[in-house]
């Protein structure tokens, strides 16, 4: 057939064109296919233990005993569902998590949750703080994801914060003979201009040197706190420009809800998770970094689930007192419960926690949430898979591949937390060989293959 259009007419087009896209794919990448955690624990440096992990755990487990002992109880408390059953398998899987693998990312804070203290004090403490992890990571009992927070990068702080860095990455590889834990990251909070985010990515680029690590060994992760973080002094937005300045080191984006409604002027009073300066900030950090592979973290409840009674030795509480202990811890289990279904319901899969009796609930709200969801998406998958492979076969094209991977990473993320099981993820038809693939798309072709 006759055409005008000749390679040699459209070289120059194409090749603009080729190189546009090429940018594009490395700016928007899409999501990583890695396990994301649904929480991070924040816990000052200096509380710090190698076992720290499983003392919360512990503290989580006679929390839940205490409080629900039962799915009657768990239901009462945050209103779950029991019919079919619903309410049990809440809890049994949370006993289990809590056993089993109570935190699933741990961040040893130099920040907020440490303070500012004296310049001996907090070098020890990073010292010391290096030290327990060296010996969790020999004793196999770190968290899978582990990291600390460090000050912030501003004029004032950022000798503490860069010495402070320098003495726990530096005592941590003597300990550990150039060893780091998996999945190792440092965290830059109240970030406002790209300088610090690339500051603290050089800064890991020469401690890698010095010490013979990989390049890019070590991760960095932002917090939006502040307006700025946003939007530069001109209001464009400049977020992707943040995590574009840590040189391909950025892998998480964490969101500080308080820190950035006080920027705001909203009064401490109505501060909350659910005000809605959070939804826009939540929406705007969304839609900057859509298909940028960065992780996103939505911030934590700060009202912790503490009774108002504490046992003096080994006088027992009365019970009016333990009733009251129990109405103030079931009410702020409602007040996490709701606030981490609103995360998840705007597609943050992830939160912060700051005591041990929150990892209950944190599971449970995300518990819930999957095996609500776990019927319909197991017959959608299903037919997507057939429908796809059928199309395959017969040498059509089939364009939902984004909806069909989309379902996907709705069992992976509920299997690697412990939501579901391997059998209920089998009911959508897939192996687990298939499932591991993480993409929809090798799946469909893998099962096609034959035919042709």
């Amino acid at each position: 057939m006759k055409t005008t259009l000749t390679p040699e007419r459209s070289a120059a087009s194409r090749e603009a064109l080729r190189r546009a896209n090429a940018a594009f794919a490395r700016v928007y990448p899409g999501e990583s296919a890695s396990r994301q955690p649904v929480h991070t624990v924040y816990g000052g440096a200096h509380l710090f233990r190698a076992t720290t992990a499983r003392k919360m755990g512990d503290l989580a487990l006679a929390a839940l005993r205490e409080y629900a002992p039962d799915s009657t109880a768990l239901a009462h408390g945050l209103g779950l569902p029991q019919r079919g059953g619903f309410a049990q398998r809440v809890h049994s899987r949370v006993v289990d998590k809590l056993e089993r693998e109570p935190v699933e990312d741990f961040r040893i804070d130099f920040e907020d949750g440490y303070g500012h203290r004296p310049d001996a004090e907090e070098d020890a403490h990073a010292v010391s703080a290096a030290a327990e992890v060296a010996r969790g990571l020999e004793q196999g009992a770190l968290p899978p994801f582990i990291g600390i927070r460090v000050k912030s990068f501003t004029e004032e702080l950022y000798g503490r914060a860069s010495r402070t860095l320098d003495l726990f990455v530096t005592s941590l590889l003597e300990h550990t003979g150039g060893r780091l834990p998996p999945s190792f990251v440092v965290t830059l909070p109240k970030v406002t201009v790209p300088e610090q985010v690339t500051a603290l990515a050089h800064l890991l680029s020469e401690l890698e040197s010095a010490h013979g690590l990989k390049s890019g060994a070590l991760t960095l992760e932002l917090m939006v706190e502040t307006p700025q973080a946003l939007f530069d002094a001109r209001g464009r937005p400049h977020l992707l420009s943040l995590v574009e300045a840590g040189e391909g080191r950025c892998s998480h984006v964490h969101l500080g809800v308080y820190d950035y409604t006080a920027a705001l002027n909203v009064s401490a009073h109505v501060q909350s998770m659910l005000h809605p300066a959070c939804d826009h900030l939540r929406d705007t950090v969304q839609v900057l970094l859509a298909g940028t592979g960065v992780r996103l973290s939505d911030g934590a409840t700060n009202v912790m689930p503490v009774g108002p009674h504490r046992k003096q030795g080994d006088t027992p509480l009365l019970p009016t007192q333990q009733r009251e202990n129990t109405d103030a811890v079931h009410r702020a289990w409602q007040m996490a419960y709701r606030h981490t279904r609103h995360s998840l319901e705007r597609a943050y899969y992830q939160g912060w926690d700051l005591h041990p009796a929150q990892l209950p609930v944190r599971y449970a709200a995300v518990y819930a949430f999957f095996l609500e969801g776990l019927e319909p998406a197991s017959q959608r998958l299903k037919a997507f898979v057939d429908k796809a492979a059928q199309a395959t076969m017969l040498g059509n094209v089939f364009d939902d591949a984004a909806t069909g991977q989309g379902l996907l990473n709705f069992f992976l993320r509920g299997l690697a937390c412990g939501a579901l099981t391997e059998e209920e993820v089998r009911a959508t038809g897939l192996t687990l060989e298939e499932l591991r693939s993480r993409s929809f798309r090798a799946i469909v072709e893998a099962r096609a293959a034959p035919s042709r």
